[in-house]
């Protein structure tokens, strides 16, 4: 109840110093038009800030006005982080709950992940886009190093870029914007084949059959007797070796009988 009394007392002094720069409370943004933040996977607690920093510098926007708003802002897992810190340690300016921000979510895991995913990031020409792949690896580098300027963040991306940095460097002079930089990467992309893999024609593959392993044996030598041709006995053991040589001897005297017979008719 205490909270809800204090977003009422702040809502209820809204126009406090608003109107000294011309500014009313209809032009500050309305509540879903504002960026919110759920500490969850690769967030960026640091665009959050500078994005709400920004919106107090261009419409004038009091300290008390940012914190009402920060209840609605933070969702889910920051949601509740919030509430804990605002029963925990009561009413506090923005700049003291930037300050906890920072330090909550610069933590060593988050710094992990964040790094780890960064690394892991190569730019595939034939699968990424050219500008959202960039802005997201620009969203892991901001929060990791918010000190470091814009072109040094640009350098470290086109380092994942692998056989089109060369090409993108050649068609941008430093000092280079963001913006030049996803274009030269659209240009390259959409006119060369730099980066790209080239298609192999398919090879036919002759199908080889499967031997078995009893396909495999060597075939044993089948055993014929020659005089007969049999398979099922060898010669020692062959019947129809006698019928055949006793053929032969009847052959033989048969011949020998006729070419006596012939001699003495002659």
């Amino acid at each position: 109840m205490q909270i809800i009394d204090e977003i009422q007392f702040f809502q209820s002094n809204i126009d406090v110093n608003i109107g000294e720069n011309g500014i009313s409370a209809k032009d500050i943004p309305k509540l879903e038009e504002w960026p919110t933040f759920s500490g969850e996977g690769e967030y960026n607690h640091i665009e959050l800030i500078r994005t709400i920093d920004m919106l107090q510098e261009d419409f004038h926007i009091p300290d008390e006005i940012i914190v009402n708003k920060l209840h609605s802002l933070f969702t889910r897992t920051a949601n509740k982080w919030y509430y804990k810190m605002r029963i925990d340690n009561g009413k506090h300016d923005w700049s003291w709950w930037k300050s906890e921000m920072i330090t909550k979510g610069a933590n060593n895991s988050w710094r992990f992940k964040m790094d780890n995913a960064f690394e892991s990031a190569i730019f595939n020409s034939e699968k990424d886009k050219p500008l959202t792949w960039f802005f997201e690896q620009k969203d892991r580098l901001s929060p990791l190093h918010p000190d470091i300027s814009y072109t040094i963040i640009n350098m470290k991306i086109l380092r994942k870029c692998g056989e089109l940095e060369h090409a993108i460097k050649c068609r941008c002079v430093e000092p280079c914007s963001t913006e030049n930089y996803i274009n030269a990467m659209e240009d390259i992309i959409t006119r060369t084949r730099i980066g790209k893999t080239w298609m192999k024609m398919p090879i036919e593959s002759k199908i080889v059959p499967k031997i078995s392993r009893e396909d495999r044996r060597p075939e044993k030598p089948v055993l014929k007797w020659h005089k007969c041709g049999s398979t099922s006995h060898l010669a020692n053991t062959c019947t129809k070796k006698t019928k055949i040589n006793r053929v032969k001897v009847i052959e033989e005297v048969q011949c020998t009988e006729e070419k006596e017979e012939s001699e003495l008719d002659s």
